[in-house]
């Protein structure tokens, strides 16, 4: 039995879930995945992955070994890199993960600084209002607003936003501003209905939230055309704190309600390569996670 294969093999299937999934990923077939991992198994004596019908789950023994086959593999990795030379510039693709509106104003700044520092390096962009999957779809680097689910990745902390309800000076003072959430009954509600946004107004602690979608006169499927609405003057929008600053500095919009915020909302830099990153998932990590960090409307306190 190859070792190494068989690492291989046995990681596939914990990232991916599957044994299909993790033949798909290897291109070989399923029975061939299932056969090394099973090999694997009798050699080392334990029982590694639980199968069922509809799951398969990794066994306390086979996480930690999971882990070990992590850092080994990683090690062999930069050995190889070492000698071809290719810890010394960031060079290959790298691929980048965000959503559409921070990917263009944050996110980009950062991916053409990395460029222009790194003429061997190659990056493709995804911006989506979704949440990508970095291991089913081979992203190097994400950046995630809101608080994270427990995974494998590894998560730095870069920043955080606040969530708004922003309307027009012109609105306000025809319709007035609403003191409390309860009193936006009468209020021309506008709101986004897209993969990102969410079904109903949030609110701070002991305010109640707010299905706004059942009482939005204007419902959108993205964020700039619903600021585009509440900036001509239509009504009230939800949004993140980081979508509308330009225009809360230019006094196209204001905050309203601001008593009734929630707690602000985490921004992570994430990546699925732990301590031993390679060199250029390293360098775009070290340049984002500066830059996020040194920005002021992501780190007003700062």
């Amino acid at each position: 039995m190859d070792r190494l294969q068989a690492m291989t093999a046995f990681l596939s299937v914990v990232d991916t879930g599957g044994f299909a999934a993790a033949a798909r990923k290897l291109k070989v077939s399923p029975s061939v995945v299932t056969r090394i991992v099973s090999e694997l198994e009798d050699t080392l004596g334990v029982r590694l992955l639980t199968r069922t019908t509809r799951v398969v789950r990794v066994t306390e023994a086979g996480a930690a070994y999971a882990e070990s086959c992590r850092r080994i593999l990683s090690d062999i990795e930069q050995a190889d890199h070492a000698v071809a030379g290719s810890l010394e510039v960031p060079r290959g693709l790298l691929s980048i993960t965000a959503s559409v509106l921070f990917g263009r104003i944050f996110v980009m700044p950062v991916v053409l600084e990395y460029l222009r520092a790194y003429d061997e390096a190659d990056v493709r962009c995804w911006f989506l209002d979704r949440v990508v999957n970095l291991i089913d779809e081979g992203i190097d680097v994400g950046v995630r607003i809101g608080e994270l689910a427990d995974s494998s990745m590894q998560a730095v902390r870069v920043g955080s936003v606040r969530r708004v309800v922003v309307a027009s000076p012109d609105y306000l003072e025809k319709h007035g501003v609403p003191p409390r959430p309860d009193q936006l009954e009468g209020h021309v509600l506008i709101t986004v209905s897209g993969a990102s946004s969410l079904p109903e107004w949030r609110f701070g602690a002991g305010a109640p939230r707010m299905t706004a979608q059942k009482r939005a006169r204007l419902s959108t499927t993205t964020n700039d055309s619903a600021i585009s609405a509440a900036i001509d003057g239509f009504g009230l929008t939800q949004a993140l704190s980081y979508q509308v600053a330009r225009q809360l500095e230019a006094g196209q919009l204001q905050v309203v309600m601001a008593d009734y915020e929630p707690q602000p909302l985490p921004i992570h830099v994430l990546h699925r390569e732990g301590r031993h990153a390679t060199r250029k998932v390293r360098a775009f990590l070290d340049l984002a996670i500066e830059r996020l960090r040194a920005n002021a409307s992501l780190n007003p306190l700062r």
